[in-house]
């Protein structure tokens, strides 16, 4: 729901600052209340253009998207495959004996005397 409302959100924010964009730059005369024809023909223009940008946008981020996308996959299967071949490598290490270290023996023999 958070990302549906997000999309929302966006578009309306771009819807408005498409139309404020376009009616500063179009409408000069706020004295009638209808639209003349050079007023018209401005904001049509002014919104075609920013729809073309916005579509030629989206087409060249989605192709970048999806190199990054692409790129993202195979670093991660590099990993994976790194990963992999370090566990394969560890399992056919012998196993060192975990036994206790040897004392080393001694070669004399203590003689006590006693008086």
């Amino acid at each position: 729901m958070d990302y549906e409302m997000r999309n929302i959100k966006d578009f309306l924010q771009l819807y408005n600052r498409i139309t404020d964009l376009c009616f500063n730059s179009c409408v000069d005369n706020l004295f009638g209340r209808d639209l003349t024809h050079q007023e018209i023909s401005c904001a049509d223009n002014c919104v075609s253009k920013f729809t073309n940008v916005n579509q030629r946008l989206l087409q060249v981020y989605m192709g970048v998207q999806t190199d990054i996308n692409q790129r993202r996959m195979a670093d991660m299967e590099a990993q994976q495959a790194k990963l992999l071949a370090e566990a394969q490598h560890r399992q056919k290490r012998p196993l060192k004996s975990r036994r206790a270290p040897r004392r080393p023996s001694c070669d004399r023999t203590l003689h006590f005397t006693f008086q």
